[in-house]
């Protein structure tokens, strides 16, 4: 069956022909570790899980190679660890175990190689070399940066101009920059900052050139698919192209980019000054991972997401009826009309209904492909109350405390006891929990 994918770089979908059938390369960005990761975070996590195992059914476990990347090393993680007053590696340490644990319970496989950028400093560096010797970068005041000028075609990803990119971006403006566009390879770190020695002085590398040089190390010069939020277009996965291919010789980075939509929840823009902020972590400890997934996987992963709670109930019921009649074996058939939508560039909502008439084996085969156990009890009770609804209550009785109203308070609070919810007043706000 033909396995078609819309391309970022060309704004079509073509039909995927690997380099070799017999090694097809997978690279997505992965996480920045400083903090527990976000929903939004979640969606490319499951999206390129989804390809993972359907690449592996088509061609062959032992063929597909699924490289993802942590970054370890970044001003993020400087400043975080500085207000925590801990060591960066005990950060990194931590927050990478707590990202997987949470993509392990969403069912996300662990890809074949995970490289964290501290591990590959020589790699970047030598890349660094020989940018500066082919022309493409230099170095001024202990920085190395890439000369955009030096790339005719600098922006064929985005689809925009340099002055368009300008324009839009948020550009650091330098004495030491030829272009105001060009962007930086290596930055020097001061004494109380992670560092490595280099030609150009002790320092750390930009954000981007990890990226290249850990692909180039574990899938080659060039490879079949990249992939990642719609967001890395520009700038990282442009100046990925740009170092890349200048070092490269002009072959591509990668023959396919695949790049997953916003996700946005209750209709807005996920912000914590709006309360709509949500954690992976925060979100499992009330709704089971798989529920979280076949939400995920209920919107085509191009288009954006509207992430609601009332959604969450729906993916919920839909899934407690696929395992009810699902045989809770290791099955691997699948329809052709399943496999068929999967393949239509990932149309999971479209497999989705395909499920629904399926013969029970097909059914096991095709949860199993996208990645749920259909092992009946893994979904626990339902939370006694809707998330927004027990946010709204506590609003309520916020309110009712700032007007004194304090019956009205102990009210609202001793409702929410009843129904399970134990609210815990603290210095930065009411936080709440399930009595179990």
């Amino acid at each position: 069956m033909m396995l078609r994918l819309y391309n970022t770089l060309s704004h079509t979908k073509e039909e995927f022909s690997p380099l070799d059938p017999s090694s097809i390369r997978l690279y997505v960005c992965g996480p920045t570790v400083y903090d527990f990761a976000h929903i939004g975070n979640a969606r490319p996590q499951i999206v390129f899980d989804v390809l993972f195992r359907l690449l592996r059914h088509v061609y062959g476990d032992a063929h597909v190679t699924y490289a993802r990347n942590i970054t370890d090393v970044d001003d993020k993680i400087m400043s975080r660890a500085a207000e925590e007053g801990v060591a960066i590696s005990e950060l990194t340490v931590r927050t990478a175990r707590q990202f997987h644990e949470d993509v392990t319970a969403l069912g996300c496989l662990p890809p074949t190689h995970e490289p964290r950028a501290t591990e590959y400093i020589p790699a970047m560096i030598a890349m660094i070399r020989r940018l500066i010797d082919s022309g493409h970068a230099y170095s001024a005041e202990g920085h190395v940066l890439f000369d955009v000028g030096s790339k005719p075609d600098y922006g064929k990803l985005a689809r925009r101009s340099l002055d368009e990119m300008m324009a839009g971006a948020r550009v650091e403006v330098a004495p030491y920059k030829m272009n105001p566009m060009d962007f930086v390879l290596w930055k020097p770190s001061s004494g109380d900052q992670p560092g490595w020695e280099s030609p150009w002085g002790r320092g750390r590398p930009g954000w981007h050139i990890e990226c290249s040089a850990m692909a180039e190390s574990l899938l080659g010069d060039s490879f079949d698919i990249h992939g990642g939020g719609i967001d890395l277009v520009f700038p990282h996965h442009e100046n990925e192209i740009a170092q890349s291919e200048s070092v490269h010789h002009g072959a591509p980075l990668a023959r396919t980019w695949i790049h997953n939509g916003f996700l946005q929840v209750e209709g807005e823009k996920m912000s914590k000054s709006l309360g709509n902020f949500f954690t992976i972590r925060d979100l499992l400890k009330d709704w089971p991972g798989e529920v979280l997934r076949f939400n995920m996987l209920r919107t085509h992963y191009r288009q954006p997401m509207n992430w609601t709670f009332h959604g969450l109930k729906e993916s919920w019921t839909a899934l407690e009826r696929f395992y009810a009649v699902a045989e809770p074996v290791l099955a691997t058939a699948v329809s052709a009309d399943f496999l068929e939508a999967l393949c239509d560039d990932l149309n999971t909502p479209l497999a989705l209904s395909e499920l629904h008439r399926a013969r029970d084996v097909d059914l096991a085969g095709g949860l199993g492909l996208l990645g749920f156990s259909c092992v009946q009890d893994r979904i626990a009770a339902k939370p006694p109350m809707d998330p927004v609804a027990i946010a709204d209550a506590i609003v309520a009785r916020a309110a009712a405390r700032k007007n004194r109203s304090f019956t009205e308070a102990d009210r609202i609070r001793d409702d929410l006891a009843g129904k399970g919810i134990l609210l815990k007043d603290g210095p930065d706000g009411t936080t709440w929990e399930v009595k179990r």
